[in-house]
């Protein structure tokens, strides 16, 4: 979810996620999480508070005043708990192993393609 403010609209919010406000909280299908107070009576809700309290990862860039919100942690969901990418190991032309950790600060530029 790409936003220009830091704060959400709860209706726009819910018809994205499906997660709506209810009295107990943020809540998608059987699962109610929680707010302070002061959400829960509001239009809209500070994008960072619902990334904690739903475990969205959040990316802010403040220069060009953009938000990403991204889905919710949970043990069906799968993100990158960090910006380290794993030790790849590939074949060049010549059929030689190449560890893209041997690029290590270095530009890389990677192309890929799949036929589905």
């Amino acid at each position: 979810m790409l936003l220009n403010s830091p704060y959400v609209d709860l209706g726009e919010f819910a018809r994205l996620t499906g997660w709506t406000l209810k009295p107990e909280g943020m809540c998608k299908g059987a699962v109610c999480v929680p707010l302070p107070r002061e959400v829960t009576g509001s239009q809209s809700a500070p994008v960072d508070l619902l990334a904690e309290h739903l475990g969205m990862a959040l990316v802010v860039d403040g220069g060009h005043g953009v938000w990403s919100l991204g889905p919710e942690a949970g043990p069906k969901t799968k993100r990158l708990t960090s910006a380290v990418l794993p030790d790849i190991v590939l074949s060049d032309f010549d059929n030689r192993s190449v560890s893209l950790a041997s690029f290590r600060g270095k530009k890389v530029l990677l192309v890929s393609w799949a036929s589905y």
